[in-house]
This record gives C-alpha cells, sequence and structure tokens, in this order.
C-alpha cells in the first residue's frame, strides 16, 4: 500500500494567531508578522506529529492510496480517518492503463478509527492481476482549524509551542512528546486488539 497526500494544509488554515494569543507573544508592533512563517512551520511539525499518532487528518485534504490488491474484497479499510468522500476508483492494468470504476460499485462506510471502502454489491470490483486499485478520498474533521474536536486542538497548540520552546534543543529523546500532549490525543489513537501468547 502506498499512501500520498494530494493536497498540503492550506496555510490560512493554519492557527498562526491561535498559536501567538497561547505563547502571549507581543502585539503592536509593526512587525507582529516576523515570527509568523517560523510558527507556521512548528503548527505543521505538531499536526503532521499528532496525525501520525492517530492514523488521523486534522484538516480535510485530498489522499490517494494505490494497492495491488484488496485485503478482503467485501471491503478495504482505507489508512488515514475521519474519511468524508471517495472521489474516484480507479483500477490500472500491469501496463499503466486506468480504468475509472463506475461509483455504484463501491460506497464508503465511515467510522472514526476505520473507514471502510465497501462493495454496492458482494465484492469490491476487481484488481487486474500485476495492476493496482487507485482510492482518491478526503479526510479530516473539517476545512480550518476551528473544525477540530478542543480537544485536538489544544493538543496541536501544545505541541506547536513545545517545539517553539524547544527549537534549540538537542538533547531531548527521540519521538519527544509532552505528557499533555499524549493525554489529549489518547482517545483518538488506534485501537490494537490481539491475542497475547
Amino acid at each position: 500500500m502506498m499512501l500520498v497526500e494530494e493536497a498540503q494544509v492550506p496555510q490560512e488554515a493554519l492557527p498562526v494567531e491561535a498559536l501567538k494569543a497561547h505563547l502571549r507573544l507581543g502585539t503592536g508592533f509593526a512587525e507582529d508578522d516576523v515570527q509568523d512563517a517560523v510558527l507556521g512551520s512548528f503548527l505543521r511539525a505538531a499536526m503532521a506529529a499528532i496525525e501520525a499518532r492517530t492514523g488521523k487528518a486534522l484538516i480535510t485534504r485530498a489522499f490517494l492510496v494505490t494497492l495491488p490488491d484488496w485485503r478482503d474484497p467485501c471491503g478495504q479499510v482505507l489508512p488515514v480517518a475521519p474519511a468524508v468522500v471517495v472521489s474516484s476508483l480507479s483500477l490500472v492494468d500491469r501496463f499503466g492503463v486506468s480504468s475509472l470504476a463506475d461509483p455504484g460499485l463501491y460506497r464508503l462506510e465511515k467510522d472514526s478509527f476505520a473507514p471502510m471502502l465497501r462493495p454496492a454489491g458482494t465484492a469490491l470490483p476487481t484488481i487486474p492481476t500485476g495492476g493496482a486499485a487507485e482510492i482518491r478520498f478526503d479526510a479530516g474533521y473539517g476545512p480550518g482549524f476551528g473544525d477540530l474536536p478542543a480537544d485536538l486542538a489544544q493538543a496541536v497548540l501544545l505541541l506547536a509551542a513545545h517545539y517553539y520552546e524547544y527549537r534549540d534543543e538537542t538533547a531531548l529523546g527521540e519521538g519527544c512528546m509532552p505528557f499533555g500532549v499524549t493525554a489529549l490525543i489518547a482517545r483518538y489513537r488506534p485501537v490494537r486488539m490481539g491475542l497475547r501468547a
């Protein structure tokens, strides 16, 4: 499986002013926007880290997932939640020739953790031998930062502030995430179920 983010979070969706307020940066100066690019980069990094830990897209944008075969022809889990729409399903043969599948043959089953592409009938369209399926879909809580659940929004601000405050620190351990952020995102993390030996 290969996942590609086809669109980046737009600059205007980044809560730069909210982060400035969170950091208690001074206002009313002629150079109020001098830190905007830096704060924007920390917000992008914080959002990417939280998305990686939760498997959720925070701001709605387009994704493309390419699969060599269906894990289950009765339904394919999409790798990012919450999926809001499947815009297309293309079947690509081994020579790279692509054909759009009829949208009447599949549907999106929405889920907070594991949205699925489901067949309208008994099975998803057959993927050509040596080919692939390309699913284009949009996922996210909404087009703006204000669409996020309050705890996820707070986690983004806390983590971006942490990155800002420790921007020169190199001694922190790999994968270090403040406890407050970890606690806020805990309920959004995928549940792992399995048998212990």
